[in-house]
Order: structure tokens, then sequence, then C-alpha cells
């Protein structure tokens, strides 16, 4: 990495924890256009993808809306079969803020792997779902993952980092574990948890819960395992991920989103511009005109 980056990485971060416990400054500046992914109404601006189905097949209508919240449900399934959903907003994103409002309900499908209860997640950076071949698992991307306490007392954060198809940067080496825990405190039943990841391209991820900053990484990259069945075209190991799409998870918990909110952290800087907001952090400049 040459040097330049280096520096540009740690004024990065020591922006993003000076703000760990408050607003985003785009916020407090009033300025910002944040885009509501989930209108509280559909989810045709959404693509699903599930193991097993082709694009496009909701099984059991697995993601549905209503009461204003997207829910992710398994009373129409036969049996589970491992059948891990995505549901992947249309369009990709690079450098952004995202704010994702979730729950978890008391139901979980028991013919499901025992790591799934209480677990889902949003991904980031997530590969394109149609190069997805109709038997791949995992889509190759970055996971910040969502948890709860099982109610037995013992330390279940929330906000962490899991690596299907991925490897990224943690504490200056590519960190070999497929999951690395976030510095959160446990949260236990039905409570409503406010999630936040600050993505900065290709180099600075940041992860926040309940306004608290709770874990960071950089360097996010095609490698490591987990992820099968992938079009080995798609999958360039060492390859950076400076965009993709977003997706929330079905794994066999169901969970209930309320909140996807993205502000774009790209555009036009130059300050003449009437396009101008004052807090991108990259540049496009064809968005000046």
């Amino acid at each position: 990495m040459k040097k330049s980056a280096s520096t540009r990485f740690a004024l990065i971060a020591l922006v993003m924890l000076s703000c760990s416990s408050q607003k985003h400054i785009a916020r407090v500046a009033g300025q910002e256009d944040w885009i509501p992914l989930f209108n509280g109404k559909d989810i045709n601006d959404w693509i699903v993808k599930i193991h097993h189905h082709e694009i496009g097949d909701n099984y059991g209508r697995t993601f549905r809306v209503e009461d204003g919240l997207i829910k992710v449900r398994y009373d129409e399934y036969d049996h589970f079969n491992n059948r891990f959903g995505h549901l992947y907003f249309k369009q990709p994103f690079s450098y952004y803020h995202l704010v994702v409002e979730y729950r978890f309900t008391g139901i979980w499908r028991e013919d499901a792997p025992e790591y799934t209860i209480k677990n889902s997640g949003v991904m980031l950076h997530a590969q394109d779902p149609r190069t997805m071949p109709r038997e791949q698992d995992w889509p190759i991307s970055v996971e910040m993952q969502f948890l709860a306490g099982l109610g037995d007392g013992k330390p279940r954060p929330t906000g962490n980092m899991c690596s299907p198809g991925t490897d990224v940067v943690y504490k200056g080496r590519i960190d070999p574990r497929h999951c690395i825990n976030s510095s959160s405190p446990t949260y236990e039943g039905e409570q409503w948890i406010r999630a936040e990841a600050i993505v900065l391209g290709d180099s600075l991820i940041t992860h926040i819960i309940n306004g608290d900053t709770v874990l960071q990484y950089t360097r996010p990259q095609i490698g490591g395992g987990v992820a099968n069945n992938y079009d080995p075209k798609i999958k360039i190991d060492g390859k950076l991920l400076s965009s993709g799409f977003i997706a929330l998870q079905s794994e066999g918990q169901e969970i209930d989103f309320r909140k996807v909110e993205l502000l774009n952290l790209e555009g036009c800087m130059d300050p003449q511009s009437k396009h101008y907001k004052s807090y991108y952090i990259r540049n496009v400049s064809s968005a000046c005109e």
C-alpha cells in the first residue's frame, strides 16, 4: 500500500471515530439527501435470490411487506432445506452510509442449522445476484452480521463481520477468521436495533450499533471460503471490492426490517457547482455537470 493511501485511511478512521457516538456529520449539517431503499409499501425495487431457486423466485413468500415492515417469514415452507435467501436492492453502491433498523422475532426454523438462531444480517459489496447460479448458497460479499442474546447470560455481540467468499484486513493484516466479533453489547429479546455501516469503496468499512462504533476493517476483497457452487469466473481471489449490492439476509430466523436508507457519499465535490454536497467523500466529476 502506498504511503498516501495509508495516510488517507488513518485520517478517515479518525473522522469516523470522532462521530461514533453522534449522528453522521452530514445529518448535523442538515444537507443530506437520504435515499429510502425500502419505501414502506413493497419490495418492487428489490431482487430475491434463494438457494436452490432461480433468481426472482420468492419461495414461500420468504420476503414480504406487512404493517409497513419487510418481514422474513417461513410459515409457508414445508422444510427449510438450507434455503438461505437474500433480498438485494436493485442497484450497487460504492461509497455510502447505510442505516438498517431490525428486530428479531421469537420464531426460528428448527430444521435450519443451529447457528442461525437469532442470526441474520445485511450483505455489503455483494456480487450481482444475476451472476449467482441456482445452487450457490451465499453471495460473495461482506456481511454485517446481526445476532441477539440466547438468554443464557453469554455475550453475543451484534454488528460483527462475516466473509462469505471474501477477506478483509483487520488490525493491519488479512484476518483468516470467517467472522470477527464487534465490541457491541449483547441485545436480548425483540427490541429494535439501529445498525449503520459506513462503506468507503475498497478502503475502510465501519460498523455502528445504536450510535457507537463497534468494528472497523479495511480492503475488502474476494477470497476465503464458505460460499459454494459459485461461477469460478466471478470469484477472482485478491480482487478488491470497491462496490457492490446491498442485501438483507434470510437464513432460518424470522426478522423484521422497518428502515433501510442510504446516504450516497460520492458525487460532485466542486463547491462552485449546484450539485455540490459538503459530505461527499469521493469525487465524481461528471456529477458536477
